[in-house]
């Protein structure tokens, strides 16, 4: 007799709240069969401003996705991010206790629970310890129980965010009398996504350009290694053409769209465009090259602070399978051309994979589909504790853990 469960992916953005509803059956495979959206409403670069109006429009959007499955959801799996996420690398390292050398579960416990020992400030909650490499004498292995060596070393990435906003996020899905099963970070449900497994083991840089925030996770060895979040997206280009050419949001979007540009190409440094587009009374031309300079600009400042923030492992050797780009701003025409420049490696658009029905294969639903990627895996061991206005530590959601 099989059993299935009723499970919501929900992606709360500056712009957009995306809700997607998949079935599990037995655990093993995964049915999408509903989806809802609504415009987003108090809320700004992933932080919740306005929690009575953030609140009604991700409501709207569960009932939508609810109405849409003719299902009732049973447990939310929840999208994080906000430049309040940061992230540091941690070593649990022990020397294994027994006399002949044999690792047991206990040296295994001791080394995890040292790499994920490091007290955070107050105010600060981790989200995920995403496990790393293991060594044994410095070589790698898979599994080091019951192998033989003297020293144990567990690499860690922690993820940890601001406990009131990451808080207030869970409290708009718990005003729903919902759940929240699991919170994943954006970039790491968007990657799962769309860099394949081979990218992953060569080294590859994922890069979700949403409208309010750029996520990224780097990948090298199968693992992940790095994650990080710019408080840079979309919006800013359409804000700098509202700013330089003196036009209102509407347009300025608009133009963005339909003319926008990250490269200069031959042509653009003569040619016209209307800004309305309609050649009525008020409508006028622009040249492209103002447009394209103002667009081109936030780019270069976008990659740049990536670059800086990757440090060494922004270059080729360190990311031979180079960057994968995803997220509204990879519609932007030249943006491949611009991230490669900037960055100084390969680049291409990310694609959701072949057997995401057509309708959900584009850019903005590559986090919330990979959100119901890891509600199926099950990659879910550790809990995530959470401060209640109380003081009591409830256990919210899990953690990721390879």
């Amino acid at each position: 007799m099989s059993q299935s469960k009723i499970v919501g992916a929900v992606e709360i953005g500056t712009t957009k709240t995306v809700v997607l509803v998949g079935e599990i059956v037995n655990g093993r495979s995964l049915n999408i069969v509903g989806m809802g959206q609504s415009s987003s409403a108090g809320v700004k670069k992933g932080e919740i401003l306005d929690f009575r109006a953030a609140s009604n429009a991700t409501h709207a959007a569960i009932m939508g996705a609810e109405k849409s499955a003719g299902a009732t959801i049973e447990a939310i799996y929840l999208a994080q991010t906000g430049r309040h996420l940061d992230g540091f690398a941690n070593n649990g390292s022990v020397t294994v206790s027994s006399a002949d050398g044999i690792v047991s579960k206990n040296d295994i416990n001791r080394a995890t629970k040292e790499g994920k020992g490091k007290e955070l400030p107050a105010g600060r909650v981790y989200i995920h310890h995403i496990k790393n490499q293991v060594t044994l004498d410095g070589r790698a292995v898979e599994e080091p129980l019951r192998m033989q060596g003297q020293r144990l070393d567990i690499g860690y990435w922690s993820i940890h965010g601001d406990e009131r906003r990451v808080r207030d996020h869970i409290h708009v899905i718990n005003g729903f009398g919902l759940p929240v099963e699991d919170m994943i970070i954006s970039s790491i449900a968007t990657g799962s996504m769309v860099a394949s497994e081979e990218e992953k083991k060569a080294g590859v840089l994922v890069l979700d350009i949403g409208c309010g925030t750029t996520d990224w996770v780097l990948y090298q060895n199968g693992f992940i290694t790095r994650t990080g979040v710019v408080a840079v997206g979309g919006d800013h280009f359409t804000n700098d053409l509202a700013l330089g050419l003196r036009i209102n949001h509407r347009n300025a979007e608009k133009l963005k769209v339909q003319c926008g540009s990250a490269i200069m190409g031959k042509d653009d440094q003569t040619e016209k465009v209307w800004m309305v587009g309609d050649q009525m009374i008020g409508d006028r031309h622009i040249p492209k090259k103002a447009l394209i300079q103002i667009i081109s600009a936030r780019c270069e400042e976008l990659f740049s602070i990536i670059k800086k923030q990757l440090g060494d492992y922004c270059s080729v050797n360190a990311l031979p399978a180079g960057v994968v780009i995803t997220g509204g701003g990879s519609q932007l025409d030249g943006i491949v051309e611009a991230a490669s420049r900037g960055m100084g490696v390969e680049a291409r658009i990310g694609q959701n994979p072949q057997w995401v029905m057509e309708e959900l294969r584009g850019p903005e639903f590559s986090t919330p589909l990979g959100l119901l990627h890891y509600a199926l895996t099950g990659q879910h061991q550790e809990e995530f504790m959470v401060q209640e206005e109380k003081g009591i530590l409830r256990k919210v959601v899990k953690m990721i853990s390879g």
